[in-house]
């Protein structure tokens, strides 16, 4: 059937599996604590929820929230359908009916938001709108990793310091460059003066060289009239991108600004961690994604091998895996956005473990500005390490013939890179 919508959750409870199963499809959709009279066997058979897999996982001796129950704790992938005529095709009210209230269900110890499945009526949503081949058109990198930076230090640098720290990164050869996602519009910096002073350094090195850095501006507000008017002053002065802080904007805030974009949207998830960090809570990132590519993303986020924060390898994996399977076509598919503590040493398991693709951006911070040799010797680290993964090197092997990737692994190599 495909005009239902279906959601997977992991569930875990001390008492009846099924019984807890039946309770969730009741509670949101028909159904309430006790039997009613208008809940005829029609309307039901029309709107009501159904369960429709139950798949048992391995019991749990301790909960996942605390509880007083005794254990063994019960737990199973459990998917429930929605008849699409129940919810429709509102990201607002997909989220209210499958997700907002199940966290609130009494007697769980465990609830977790794994996957929707969701029906082509979905596809009204817009989407991405460069996705990955616009941003390899604006970028001007038809083939190969496109490989970015950040501005640093984060915050405290005026409009004029950051200016000076674009046009060192262009010179260094850099094809994307992005605010950080703490900077957005402070009072040392506000975002039109930014514009202000970075376009002309970007335009005048696409003048000289032909190629146009990517800049990506933090335009993120609550406000979306805000949000709009920082839009507008960057694309008015030829800018191309923006930093979109996702989940501070919100899904009505994301709707609002693309449909109105002219800008490519380079997504930070930050919060997704209040999400995913317990196992036992929050939400999968593969149902995550899913909302936020049908809202317009073009670029996403999804952290690297190696990373500087708490997320595994293997997460990373599925998220970079995530975000590369269509959802309805391969054009709803975002350019998937490697970083945190990336440097050039992580490029080879990389390429290994995401299907040996290039189609990914690849983002060093400290990576590039933290080179012993300076930043274009960090970027030229990177594209060497890049050229040794898809021609099957070891780093070892490229950096005999790189200096910059040298230095890159006697700094931060592990002791089997060097």
């Amino acid at each position: 059937m495909t005009d239902h919508i279906r959601v997977t959750y992991r569930i875990e409870t001390p008492g009846s599996i099924e019984a807890m199963a039946q309770k969730i499809a009741a509670d949101q959709s028909t159904g309430t604590f006790t039997e009613l009279p208008g809940e005829t066997e029609a309307l039901k058979a029309r709107y009501a929820a159904r369960v429709e897999r139950i798949e048992p996982l391995p019991d749990a001796d301790r909960p996942g929230f605390p509880s007083d129950a005794p254990g063994p704790f019960h737990r199973a992938d459990v998917t429930v359908a929605w008849p699409l005529d129940a919810i429709g095709t509102d990201i607002a009210a997909l989220m209210t009916i499958t997700v907002g209230g199940v966290y609130a269900a009494r007697g769980l110890t465990g609830v977790r938001v794994m996957d929707f499945d969701l029906p082509p009526a979905f596809a009204c949503h817009p989407g991405p709108q460069f996705g990955i081949a616009g941003s390899r058109r604006l970028m001007g990198v038809p083939e190969g990793p496109m490989i970015a930076s950040i501005i640093k230090p984060s915050l405290g640098l005026s409009p004029e310091d950051t200016a000076q720290v674009v046009q060192t990164l262009c010179e260094a050869g850099v094809d994307f460059i992005k605010d950080d996602e703490k900077l957005m519009s402070p009072g040392y910096s506000p975002l039109s003066a930014r514009v202000d002073a970075i376009m002309p350094v970007i335009q005048r090195h696409a003048d000289r060289t032909g190629k146009k850095v990517m800049y990506a501006f933090g335009i993120s507000s609550a406000d979306p009239d805000r949000m709009m008017r920082d839009h507008d002053h960057v694309v008015a002065h030829g800018g191309n991108a923006a930093v979109v802080n996702i989940n501070s904007v919100g899904h009505g805030g994301m709707a609002f600004l693309r449909k109105r974009s002219a800008l490519c949207l380079h997504a930070h998830r930050n919060g997704w961690d209040i999400l995913t960090r317990h196992p036992a809570l929050g939400m999968e990132f593969r149902a995550y994604q899913k909302i936020w590519r049908l809202l317009g993303v073009d670029q996403f986020q999804i952290n690297g091998i190696q990373a500087k924060y708490w997320e595994p390898d293997d997460s990373f994996v599925r998220s970079f895996h995530d975000v590369m399977t269509p959802i309805f076509s391969d054009a709803d598919r975002p350019l998937p956005v490697v970083c945190s503590g990336q440097w050039g040493g992580q490029a080879v398991e990389t390429y290994r473990r995401t299907g040996q693709t290039l189609d990914l951006m690849y983002l060093g911070g400290g990576g590039i500005h933290g080179h012993p040799g300076g930043p274009a010797a960090g970027v030229r680290a990177i594209r060497r390490a890049w050229q040794a993964a898809a021609d099957g090197e070891t780093l070892r092997d490229a950096a005999r013939d790189s200096p910059d990737l040298a230095a890159s692994l006697a700094k931060w190599g592990r002791d089997d890179d060097r």
